[in-house]
């Protein structure tokens, strides 16, 4: 087989199978696993998958830089952001993640909602500025230009120093074996930290997220009350996840 044939045959079998086993496409094409090891090492350089032992996962697409992000699937985060918005209670307080699906949580919050909101955004900081009624505790530390967001040890400290009942929290990946993951380990350390002081966590996740993984875990799967997403239900991925007792929440 040539290398262009099992390019597309790895590539078609991310898609149907949502990973790669290297060991068994060695044994499927009669190859050498140094050879499918070789391939994925191509992809992977290309940005088309994430390896992992063994073989890899669909990389995910919400890995570029903020700006190109704001760009990616507009209408999925939104519809996420909606229904994220909703479980805001009047009184309560809750902690906002940094990034673009988290920053259209903030335009969905009703101007007029008593509540707390605690950031290490800044940019979801500047767009709650006109809610009146919202009590806002910005978390500082180094900022993160890639996710306009505060992480680092200082960061991490500020976000011990809080609680909150619930935890909206993004991430560029989401992953029945691989969890939920991030591309910057100091990133992942910082939702880890933001999460740890919530009652509850739902995950923010429109559907490009979904069955991707990226390099770094922040969570796995029983830290979480929820995971909201305009995914189809019967999605496959989806799928996979009910079965493993996750709560998912359908923005539509």
């Amino acid at each position: 087989m040539l290398a262009a044939e099992r390019r597309d045959h790895l590539l078609g079998l991310l898609a149907r199978e949502g990973k790669i086993v290297a060991k068994d496409v060695a044994a499927e094409l009669g190859i050498s696993g140094d050879s499918v090891r070789r391939d994925l090492r191509d992809l992977a350089a290309e940005g088309l998958c994430h390896r992992v032992y063994g073989g890899a996962l669909p990389a995910s697409p919400a890995v570029v830089d903020y700006a190109a992000r704001e760009g990616v699937a507009p209408g999925g985060k939104q519809r996420v952001a909606a229904t994220a918005a909703e479980l805001v209670r009047p009184g309560g307080t809750v902690i906002l993640d940094g990034g673009t699906t988290a920053l259209a949580v903030a335009h969905a919050l009703p101007r007029d909602l008593a509540c707390t909101v605690i950031t290490h955004s800044p940019t979801v900081a500047a767009a709650l500025l006109d809610h009146q009624e919202a009590e806002l505790f910005l978390l500082g530390g180094r900022v993160f230009k890639h996710s306009a967001v505060a992480c680092g040890a200082a960061a991490v400290e500020a976000a011990q120093n809080v609680s909150a009942d619930l935890c909206l929290l993004g991430v560029t990946g989401v992953h029945p074996e691989a969890g939920l993951t991030t591309g910057d380990a100091e990133e992942a350390a910082m939702k880890r930290a933001l999460s740890a002081r919530a009652a509850d966590t739902y995950i923010l996740a429109s559907s490009e997220k979904i069955g991707t993984a990226s390099q770094f875990r922040i969570l796995p799967w029983e830290k979480v009350s929820g995971l909201i997403t305009d995914t189809d239900t019967h999605d496959m991925v989806i799928g996979q996840l009910k079965a493993l007792g996750v709560d998912v929440l359908e923005a539509n």
